[in-house]
């Protein structure tokens, strides 16, 4: 299994209020220190709120960062979390 699947099947399981979004940006830092943009390094989390209900965007960000600390150990090198409401 990938990174992107990985880390939104446990977001999945926390965050049923959320639609998930996992994306890939990895190749956009091809070349940089040689890298080569293709071991899901650089992925960004976009949820979007399926209700109309207030949440506390800093919370998240500390929960999915506890959740997914182990991805960090495996080679994940930058997380963008986007929160929106649908």
């Amino acid at each position: 299994m990938n990174r992107k699947q990985r880390i939104k099947n446990i977001l999945i399981s926390k965050f049923s209020e959320f639609s998930i979004e996992i994306i890939d940006n990895s190749k956009l830092h091809a070349g940089h220190q040689n890298f080569n943009g293709m071991e899901e390094t650089h992925i960004q989390i976009i949820l979007k709120n399926k209700f109309l209900k207030k949440v506390n965007r800093l919370q998240i960000h500390r929960e999915i960062n506890k959740l997914i600390k182990d991805e960090f150990n495996l080679g994940l090198h930058s997380l963008e979390i986007k929160i929106n409401q649908l």
